[in-house]
This record gives structure tokens, C-alpha cells and sequence, in this order.
């Protein structure tokens, strides 16, 4: 008989017409579908999550894993209950103006998505106007700003600042990532969080969040 273990190793080994079959099959034999989510996708991603910040698992293993996670979530989400698909919150997310780089964000994006957030994906090369407009109309609790390149990375210091001056800074949290960027910057350009990688990414939103 199938377990929600068997689904969250199917997840780890980002196997997606299994882990699709496999989820079908454990709502067929009677298992709720919150307990096939949490207990079945989530603590797969979570294992990915884990390894990855370990050097255990590499990028293109960790976009399989939430691709598989992705299409079962597909399968069980429809027929939760209302009151059960609680979100975390929203984050809007994009690399800034600039620079065209989307590894990194995408990745990100997937592990929000796998961990209960809404996320927005804002795209690339996004100018300072453009995440706090979007973020406005989104209802953003989180921006998260993207850059690989130091020559990009000065406009994160844009977007807190349009924050500031359009008086949002108190609802919206502005945080930042990349290869360029450090704890030392975000507290320069006076941003409300730093995540080295996409696990301490969903770890500072949850933390921002509480």
C-alpha cells in the first residue's frame, strides 16, 4: 500500500508522472488532501530544501523535485477546502532593472510556492517603479529583489527608498538575494532581510511574516 513517505521520496527524486499517479492513488484510497500536502509534498520539498543548502542536491535536481511537487499539488489543491488553503502571505519577486537573470529567482519562487506562500513573479529587468506598483496592486506583504551582477544591484537601494517615500515601508518588507549582494549590504541600503539561498529565503519570509 502507497504512503505519503513513498510521495515525499518520489518528490525528492523529482520523478513527476510517478509523484502525479502517487497522489492520485493516496486520494483515491481515502487520505485527506491537506494530509497528502503537508505530509506527502511539503516534507519532500522540505528534504530537497535541506540537501540543497547542503550540497546534497544541485539546482536542476531541485527544479525537477518542484516540478514534480507542482504537478501533484495540481491533483490535490482542487478539492481542498476553502478554509484550508491558508497562504503564508505574498511575496512579489523579480530581478531588478538591468539585469536579465532568472535561475536564482525561479528557484526561489518554487520553494515559496512549495512552502504555502502566493508568490508574484515580477520577472526580469524590473525598475523600481515597477515592483512598487506591483506590489501596491498585488497586496504585497514581501518584495523580493533578485540580482547577479554588482552593477545591478545598487537599484535594490531604489526600490527601499520608493518604499520609504510612498510611505509603504512599514507594510511591505523589501529583501534581497544574489551572488553580489550580503547581510552587510541589506543593512547599507536599510532592506528588511538577506537570504544567501532559496532555503533561507522561505526561512526570512516565514520569519518576516510571524
Amino acid at each position: 500500500m502507497a504512503t505519503l513517505e513513498d510521495l515525499s521520496n518520489l518528490i525528492i527524486e523529482g520523478k513527476i508522472k510517478k509523484s502525479v499517479a502517487l497522489a492520485q492513488q493516496l486520494i483515491d484510497e481515502g487520505v485527506k488532501p491537506l494530509d497528502v500536502i503537508n505530509n506527502g509534498l511539503i516534507t519532500g520539498m522540505t528534504e530537497v530544501g535541506i540537501r540543497f543548502k547542503n550540497n546534497d542536491m544541485y539546482t536542476p535536481e531541485v527544479i525537477l523535485s518542484a516540478k514534480a511537487m507542482e504537478a501533484a499539488a495540481e491533483v490535490v489543491t482542487p478539492l481542498m477546502a476553502a478554509e484550508e488553503l491558508v497562504s503564508h502571505g505574498t511575496v512579489l519577486i523579480g530581478t531588478v532593472k538591468g539585469d536579465l537573470h532568472d535561475i536564482g529567482k525561479n528557484l526561489v519562487i518554487m520553494m515559496l510556492k512549495s512552502a504555502g506562500f502566493t508568490v508574484i513573479d515580477a520577472g526580469t529587468d524590473v525598475s523600481p517603479e515597477n515592483f512598487v506598483k506591483s506590489a501596491r496592486e498585488n497586496k504585497a506583504d514581501i518584495i523580493g529583489m533578485s540580482a547577479l551582477l554588482t552593477t545591478t544591484m545598487l537599484h535594490m537601494k531604489d526600490v527601499v527608498e520608493l518604499l520609504k517615500e510612498e510611505g509603504l515601508s512599514d507594510t511591505i518588507k523589501a529583501i534581497i538575494g544574489g551572488a553580489p549582494v550580503s547581510q552587510d549590504f541589506a543593512d547599507n541600503i536599510n532592506a528588511d532581510g538577506y537570504a544567501p539561498d532559496a532555503v533561507s529565503a522561505v526561512a526570512l519570509c516565514k520569519k518576516l511574516l510571524s
